[in-house]
């Protein structure tokens, strides 16, 4: 069996997803060398608590590692603080921002995504916070601590995880969001109408069809404007309005780049040599061949896995079923597959108890199950889903239906392991 001794990889970006290349590729028997370069001041950690755990008022905020201590010595992998500054893909070869130069027999860009700025007047003002990187965290912990009243621009996920945690230390908070419902990109209508009422009944204010104009220094504090001009009073100020992939370095080396990094069904970019996996890779989906883009943990640790095996010759496609999750407070939300617009809601369980999940049927099959504080249903939902399985309205809706006792009958089909 080859081991590809001679050859190396080099990784740019030491989040999920360039971790898992590196540590997959080892564990497939890769012995060349594999160098990460880590542009952050901080080792590698994981992101998704820094907008629920971290910023708790019990938080000792502390960030939680990829992986343990003594993991890159043991694996024979460099983690490299350094920033790329441009790619030359005829030499295989990086430049740093220190001058040097590495070569490469594998590049993979696991560059991740990066915050959009909030367009407006005042968004620059001491007490404006963004939430995405652990010194973005840090600052925003230690603001709270003072804080009395909070503005959130945006109601995605990071908006409401952060809000319902600041509504939880007892703060006022205000969400100003300028569509018609929250997390409407990745909610159905159904779901999402849910967690407008649920939010509201915990005692945020939350402002739909409203953005925001301006932010305001106001003698101590902040106001920020809406575009109603109602201006809203705030200590401090938190948007999350979405993110861009980091495309910049994969373009100017010639890449393709279409809302990110253009990979074939194999996670192969458009030169030779090279791969893209994570938040920056726009990548065909396994059934229509639609490109699309995911940002979540599940997405980036398969991606890493399967760049790994293609690096060292698997030609097989990347199929995974994308999940992702959401902590709001006591609400856990689980969602497996990607719902569209058109999709058709089939409630199954309890809304006003606070733990149900809603199918979401398409061409006569579940493409998606979005699942409130219903763990059980979710792990099963993930199985049902890879399969396509065929579902009617009337099925789910009869007495006795669960998503549980469904994939249990489907015998000889490994379940996905809890999230």
């Amino acid at each position: 069996m080859e081991n590809f001794s001679s050859e190396s990889v080099l990784i740019i970006g030491a989040g999920q997803a360039g971790i898992q290349v590196a540590d997959s590729l080892r564990a497939e028997g890769f012995t060349g060398a594999i160098t990460i370069l880590n542009d952050e001041a901080h080792s590698p950690y994981q992101r998704p608590p820094l907008s629920k755990d971290y910023l708790g008022p019990e938080s000792t905020a502390e960030p939680l590692p990829l992986r343990g201590p003594g993991f890159f010595a043991a694996k024979d992998i460099t983690l490299l603080a350094a920033t790329a500054v441009s790619v030359d893909t005829e030499a295989r070869s990086v430049r740093l921002s220190g001058g040097t130069s590495l070569d490469y027999t594998h590049l993979v860009f696991a560059t991740g995504a990066a915050n959009r700025a909030l367009p407006c007047p005042g968004s620059d003002l001491d007490g404006v916070h963004e939430l995405r990187t652990l010194t973005n965290a840090r600052r925003l912990h230690d603001s709270l601590s003072t804080a009395r009243k909070v503005v959130v621009v945006g109601a995605g996920f990071i908006g409401l995880e952060f809000a319902a945690g600041a509504r939880a230390r007892g703060l006022e908070v205000t969400v100003l969001e300028f569509a018609p419902r929250p997390m409407g990109r990745a909610l159905s209508a159904t779901a999402s109408d849910w967690f407008t009422q649920r939010h509201t009944g915990d005692g945020i204010d939350l402002r739909l069809n409203e953005g925001v104009a301006a932010i305001h220094r106001d003698g101590d504090g902040l106001s920020v404007e809406s575009t109603t001009g109602t201006r809203y009073p705030a200590d401090l100020v938190l948007y999350g309005v979405g993110v861009n992939p980091r495309t910049e370095l994969a373009q100017a080396a010639g890449l393709e780049v279409e809302n990110g990094i253009v990979v074939d069904s194999a996670l192969r970019a458009s030169v030779p040599g090279v791969w893209a996996v994570g938040d920056c890779a726009s990548f065909p989906h396994r059934d229509s061949g639609a490109r699309m883009r995911l940002e979540s943990v599940q997405n980036a640790t398969d991606q890493g896995r399967h760049a790994a095996r293609s690096i060292m010759g698997d030609e097989s496609s990347y199929a995974q079923t994308p999940w992702f999750w959401s902590t709001q407070g006591a609400i856990r939300l689980q969602i497996a597959g990607v719902s569209e617009p058109g999709d058709e809601p089939v409630l199954l369980g309890d809304p006003a108890a606070g733990k149900f999940s809603i199918a979401l049927l398409r061409n006569g099959a579940l493409a998606a199950v979005e699942s409130v504080n219903s763990p059980a249903d979710h792990i099963a939902a993930r199985k049902l889903v890879d399969l396509g399985l065929a579902l009617t309205t009337d099925e789910i809706s009869a007495p006795g239906f669960s998503f549980k006792a469904l994939a249990k009958s489907l015998t000889g089909i490994p379940q996905p392991a809890p999230a």
